[in-house]
């Protein structure tokens, strides 16, 4: 079983910046994984926000390219989010997310299909 713990949320002012991080408590039991940041504001469908394989290859909802970067510290134990430029849309519940595979051609799953959840992280961004 993989724990996620998500922190680093907050309130800041339009343009401002934070830095989420997500810890995971055990290592992966396969190769291959994917860890993703999803978000989800009241009354709105959660969405993807950026994702990062084991391959180290990253992809972004277009509504945040250019603004955040996902990232993973050496070990791969600990799952960073920087989050530039805020927008009032920014503002959500942001939930990290793992998921993992012994297959090679193993990629990203859906949202649904990930295995692992966190908890969350309260992100609040004013004009």
């Amino acid at each position: 079983q993989v724990g996620l713990v998500e922190s680093g949320g907050g309130s800041v002012q339009a343009g401002g910046s934070l830095r989420l991080s997500c810890a995971k408590s055990a290592p992966y039991m396969y190769k291959y994984y994917c860890l993703g940041w999803f978000r989800q504001a009241p009354g709105k469908k959660r969405e993807g926000v950026a994702a990062i394989g084991s391959n180290g290859t990253t992809t972004y909802a277009d509504s945040v390219k250019g603004r955040f970067t996902i990232s993973t510290d050496n070990a791969k134990n600990t799952l960073f989010l920087q989050m530039d430029n805020l927008q009032p849309e920014d503002a959500a519940k942001y939930y990290c997310a793992a998921d993992q595979s012994p297959f090679s051609d193993y990629v990203c799953p859906a949202p649904e299909s990930f295995g692992y959840w966190g908890r969350g992280t309260q992100v609040s961004v004013s004009s």
